[in-house]
């Protein structure tokens, strides 16, 4: 999706705008309270995850076509059906095993996939959902009982990570929406991007000498491999690898897979990407600008898959692959499941083509998301990762 002036975006309607304003003053209080400024990360973080006004808790219609974009679980069931060839190949290998979907969404990949592992014979006891939203949570609710009610039981919701947990982790899209600290290479010093407000009320930016160990770390390892120009700005997600320790710490036996848009960190930091990777998106446009509409617009940034496949073996997981999406499905069997379609059902075999081609073509989705497998004490590897293993390139 090619981003677009933030000038050019449709206009939310009475009820969105409030809404947006109502955000936009808890926000302003935050800043109040800490002083006249808050980091970026925790802007990110109150416009996104806000309890009842957050982007990601209140009740906007975010997936799908009558949203603001669409996942590859939307796009077609081809992607859930290659993830459950992915899953049974892992489950096998397990005594028991469960599958926890970390952020749901819609529900649509947990009921495709769970409709697909009981045709192959390899449901999971229970399909764990972790997601902080209750208005998501009542839709997958809704999706599941459409879609496959007799399976509905095997469904848990769940508000934390178990202690141990044996069997796959599945986190479509979840690492970009992630809360991301912003920094800049200043002339003298590594400086934070901190957000206040102007005397019109509207939020702006203001870089402060980076003082969090993390973050001037990150930066300096970054800094050794190739070195950033003065005025480079971009992002660095100590959360993610916060998540990713907490992963390893319960997975006891089984894998994860981890989907998302990113680059290895010789990609990430680029002369050419100076302006940091943020992307927000409202009604399927994208573009650059996280102070508008607070609450009502999805803001991510790209994922530095290195630094997660180090923080994971740093944990004791087994960085298994790293792979495109296109390779993975077609690792995943795509081929022989394509294969079942009949071409003289012509409407469903033209719309599943279709599907497939946005999810593998280089100019849809095939080469910007990518997919980053970890396991513990499993014998074999995945097969998601046998045509193409790009563990080289991370």
């Amino acid at each position: 999706m090619q981003p677009q002036a933030a000038n050019t975006l449709p206009t939310p309607g009475t009820a969105e705008q409030s809404h947006s304003d109502q955000l936009t003053q808890v926000i302003r209080n935050e800043i109040d309270n800490a002083g006249g400024a808050i980091p970026f990360d925790r802007f990110m973080e109150l416009a996104l995850y806000a309890p009842s006004l957050g982007y990601y808790v209140a009740g906007q219609r975010k997936f799908g076509a009558t949203g603001d974009f669409i996942t590859s679980p939307e796009i077609s069931p081809i992607f859930a059906h290659c993830l459950a060839r992915q899953s049974q190949q892992i489950l096998k290998q397990l005594p028991t095993g469960e599958l926890l979907e970390f952020g749901a969404g819609s529900g649509i990949l947990a009921a495709d996939l769970l409709a697909e592992l009981e045709q192959l014979g390899s449901l999971p006891e229970h399909y764990l959902i972790l997601d902080i939203s209750p208005d998501l949570r009542l839709r997958q609710q809704e999706t599941l009982q459409q879609k496959v009610p007799h399976l509905l039981s095997r469904v848990q919701w769940i508000d934390r990570l178990p202690e141990q947990f044996c069997g796959i982790i599945i986190a479509n899209e979840v690492l970009d929406a992630m809360p991301v600290q912003r920094f800049r290479i200043g002339d003298e010093w590594i400086e934070e991007e901190f957000i206040t407000y102007n005397n019109q009320g509207e939020f702006t930016t203001l870089y402060k000498p980076a003082d969090t160990p993390g973050l001037i770390q990150r930066i300096d390892e970054i800094n050794n491999l190739q070195p950033l120009p003065v005025g480079y700005l971009s992002e660095v997600n100590q959360r993610a690898t916060s998540w990713i320790r907490a992963l390893a710490a319960s997975l006891q036996q089984g894998a994860v897979f981890l989907i998302d848009y990113g680059y290895p960190q010789r990609e990430f930091y680029l002369p050419e990407r100076s302006t940091g990777t943020l992307m927000c998106h409202f009604q399927h446009r994208a573009h650059d600008d996280p102070f508008k509409l607070v609450g009502l617009q999805d803001i991510t940034a790209y994922v530095d898959f290195s630094a997660i496949a180090d923080t994971a073996h740093e944990a004791g997981l087994r960085v298994d692959g790293f792979a495109t999406q296109a390779h993975f499905l077609m690792s995943c069997r795509l081929e022989q499941i394509l294969a079942k379609s009949d071409p003289d059902d012509l409407i469903n075999h033209l719309e599943l083509m279709q599907g497939v081609k946005k999810l593998t073509l280089p100019s849809e989705m095939g080469e910007r998301f990518k997919v980053l497998g970890l396991s513990r004490d499993l014998e074999e590897e995945p097969i998601g990762f046998s045509l193409m293993n790009m563990l080289d390139h991370l």
